[in-house]
């Protein structure tokens, strides 16, 4: 007996779902389709039935990570009166630190798209480009709005990849608790300018 075109998606995107928290959590370069099938539930046979190749999986998995950043920027950024503060508590959270596999996959993938392929490394531009756009928004209008949206992005990212990094909690509890009150910092002038 067949499996319907609903079932097909169903599973299709319980794999990409799957993968996508997967490579978050431990690169591109692992985990295995064995690996990524069975924890979809799905034989590891099946899987050329949703894609060509890993590839296709590894460029669908970040782009799901990506949607799924964009879908968390816009929730914890959504009717709040600092939407500046509020992406920079969430980015540089203890919980999206200690959580890689539903984080930002830009932090989680960084070295690994420097070596994947065309179709990955532009979507992780795209991605970076968006935050920029969003973060030149909530720093204000100016000609160094951009240059200060480079350095927010580039700080909190920096900041959440050597918290996850260090074997110490404090110390990575520090990391982020500083750059948090520095990337605030660099919006208060906006702020005063927008007020």
């Amino acid at each position: 007996m067949g499996h319907s075109k609903e079932d097909k998606a169903t599973s299709h995107a319980r794999i990409v779902e799957v993968a996508s928290a997967r490579m978050r959590e431990s690169g591109t370069a692992s985990p295995g389709v064995a690996e990524i099938m069975n924890a979809a539930g799905l034989t590891h046979g099946g899987f050329y039935k949703h894609f060509g190749s890993r590839d296709d999986l590894v460029a669908e998995a970040i782009g799901k990570a990506f949607a799924d950043a964009d879908a968390a920027v816009e929730e914890v950024t959504r009717d709040v009166d600092d939407p500046l503060a509020a992406f920079v508590d969430w980015y540089a959270s203890v919980a999206h630190c200690d959580d890689p596999a539903t984080g930002c996959a830009v932090v989680a993938l960084g070295s690994d798209i420097a070596r994947g392929d065309d179709r990955v490394r532009a979507a992780y531009r795209r991605q970076v480009e968006r935050y920029l756009d969003n973060l030149e928004q909530l720093l204000g209008s100016g000609e160094d709005a951009r240059r200060k949206a480079v350095v927010v992005l580039s700080s909190l990212v920096g900041a959440v990849l050597v918290a996850r990094a260090v074997d110490d909690e404090a110390l990575s509890e520090e990391i982020l608790r500083d750059v948090r009150a520095a990337a605030k910092a660099s919006g208060l002038s906006a702020a005063r300018v927008r007020g």
